[in-house]
Formats: structure tokens, sequence, C-alpha cells
């Protein structure tokens, strides 16, 4: 297993995350609790020491599970980290209720690593707030010893994320974002790590597989990347990405089965980081997968003045694009979730004002349409 320095601590590259364990015939919220013991018996026999949960994950199943699974081991032997769910607004007047109640679901008297959970367009305000005493009630938590390291993970834009570090991050000790090569470049992964680095913040990694999306890629892409190393599986490529990362100090896999986890433990029994040739290689594959399912919008912001309804049109195009190429998902709905109704993709006109001037061509206007139409807004 390779382990990273973090400040005076050795932690496994490779973490265990807890949002995607085995279930009970397909019901989220029924842990195998027997297959989850034993990947996590496995995973300390092999040197993982890093293990992630959340109040949310399987319906709050999660951190009952993890808790009763790494009772058997002492406390010092491994790294637990937890969330404050602020990605669940209702809950954030209700921060010291919600550790307390973590803390005895986890059967531990401390967390070694606690974040502000999911920090986003929604609910960036509420964080800031200081009548929730959200960033009071965990700073004293910290001086109290029973959070080691404080930090956040975020979903949000660039501009997201810097505001909450103008406001918080000379106390933020780590990052976790959504990372990998797809997200390189289509969620401005790396101008949120450069940012990061600015504020001498490590970086942790949630889906470096993408949900799974890069375990397998098309036939030709697979090929490419077995012509410049013949031994390396295609998962492992989203892993090999990220150790050429400087700023990387955790990657999260959220594994389900003992197969996922023996195979990353593998992985990560040896850094091999990509060379120039191979990571120009990995970032064309990656681009190639999103020509073939986004606009092309270059944010040059010439529909914006021409707009009668004063549209972010590029942001907007953006989040149409995440929800398109991901089918679904939650981060579109979370970031429209804080605009007013007049600015939202159902406010378009549908005048042509914008197509018009639009370097790309891009049919804005049906674009909009099917946006609103696919989130019924």
């Amino acid at each position: 297993m390779i382990y990273r320095n973090f400040q005076d601590l050795k932690l496994s590259a490779l973490g265990m995350g807890a949002m995607r364990l085995p279930v009970i015939d397909g019901d989220d919220a029924r842990v195998d609790e027997a297959k989850t013991e034993e990947m996590i018996d496995y995973a300390m026999s092999q040197g993982i020491n890093y293990y992630d949960t959340a109040w949310g994950y399987h319906n709050g199943n999660s951190e009952l599970t993890v808790g009763r699974a790494l009772q058997k081991y002492q406390r010092d032997s491994f790294f637990l980290a937890d969330k404050f769910p602020g990605y669940d607004l209702s809950n954030m007047d209700k921060v010291e209720e919600i550790f307390e109640e973590q803390l005895k679901k986890c059967q531990v008297e401390y967390f070694d690593f606690y974040l502000f959970h999911n920090v986003c367009e929604m609910n960036i305000d509420a964080y800031l707030d200081p009548k929730y005493g959200i960033y009071d009630y965990l700073i004293a938590q910290k001086k109290a010893g029973r959070i080691r390291h404080l930090g956040f993970s975020a979903h949000g834009s660039y501009d997201v994320v810097k505001r909450f570090l103008d406001a918080y991050g000379r106390d933020m000790e780590f990052c976790q974002l959504q990372l990998n090569y797809l997200d390189w470049k289509f969620q401005g992964g790396k101008e949120k790590v450069e940012l990061l680095k600015e504020w001498n913040i490590p970086v942790w990694v949630m889906e470096p597989l993408r949900g799974g999306r890069l375990a397998s890629l098309a036939e030709k892409d697979e090929t490419a990347l077995k012509e410049l190393r013949p031994d390396e599986k295609i998962p492992a490529w989203a892993f090999r990405f990220l150790q050429s990362v400087p700023s990387v100090t955790m990657v999260l896999s959220g594994m389900s089965s003992m197969e996922q986890l023996q195979e990353n433990i593998r992985t990560y029994s040896e850094d091999k980081p990509l060379n120039e040739k191979e990571m120009e290689t990995l970032l064309a594959i990656a681009d190639g997968m999103l020509e073939k399912k986004i606009l092309p919008c270059t944010a040059c912001h010439y529909c914006v003045s021409h707009c009668p309804q004063e549209l972010d049109i590029p942001e907007l195009l953006a989040l149409y694009n995440e929800h398109c190429f991901t089918e679904g998902g939650f981060i579109a709905p979370m970031a429209l979730s804080s605009y007013p109704k007049e600015k939202l993709p159902s406010a378009c006109i549908g005048c042509g004002s914008c197509q018009a001037v639009c370097p790309q061509q891009i049919d804005i206007p049906e674009a909009m349409s099917d946006f609103a139409q696919k989130l019924n807004l």
C-alpha cells in the first residue's frame, strides 16, 4: 500500500468510501453488514487506514455499519471521516444535535477528519450565515479534540469554492473534490486544484471513476491505452491519473464488492504516474467522450448581452451538459435550486437572439427548452 504524508500522519493513498457498500436485494438502505465487515477486515489487513462515511449514506445506515465493523480495531489504527450534512438545508440549525448523534452511531469519541459536506450553490449562503453557528461549533469541537482535522467537500463551481475559502479557508486543512480525468476539464477540476494550491490545501478525491463510467471505455480508446501500458487495466488508468496530480493526498473509492476492493488495492501497491504522452492520450480520450454528448459552448458570453431575459446562458449550458452527460444526477438540480425563477431555463422565451450571435451556432432555445423539460422546471 502506498502512503501519503499529511501533516504528522501517514495516510493510505487509497481510502475506503462508505457510500456504495454491498446491499441486500438492491435496497440501498439495507447494508449487507457481513460482506461489509469482511471487506473492512481485508482493507485493514492490506494497509488501508482511512474510512469515509456520512450522515446520509445508505439512508443513515452507513455510519452504523462502519462504526460496528471498526469496533474490533484499536482506535489509533484507523482514521475515520464523517461530515455535517449541509446538502439538506433543514439540517443547518442542528449541527450540535447531528454531530453528537454521529459520534454515537460511529461508536467513537472523536473524528479524525470532519467535513462541511457538499459545499455548493444551494447551501453556500447558509454555510456562511453565522446565525446557524456551524463554523463556530465545528471549530469548538476541533479545539476540544473531538475533530482532529477539519475540511470540506465541494460539488459547487469554482466561484462557490472560492467564496467558501475566502470565508473559512484559513481553518480548512483539506478539500474533497469530484476529480478524475473526465472532470479535469468538464467540471473545472484543474482550476479548483490550482485554487486550493494557492491556499496550501491538499486534495482529497471522490468519484475517481465517476460512478463507474471510467471503469470501461470504447474499444478504440481501450486499445490506445493498451498500446501504452499493455498490463494496465482500464480502471487503473483513472487512479494513475490521480497519482500524477501532486496535490492529491487521498483517493476515496466507494467499493461495493470484495473484487473491486482487491483490484484497487493491487493498483495502489505502487505509484505509477503518467508520463507526458500517456497524459495527453488519456485527456484526449476524455475530450472524445465529451464531444459526443455535450454542446460546444466556449463561454464567450456573446449570448448573454443579447438575451432579453438576462439569463446566464453559459452557466446554464454547462449545467445542461453535466446533466445530459451524466444522464441525470444531482448536480444540475442542486445548483439550479439556488436560482430565482426568472433565471431558470424555463424563463427562456425562445426569441433566438442568443443563437444569432453564437460562434458555435448552438441552438440555445432548444437546449433551454429540453433542460426545462428534463427537470420539470
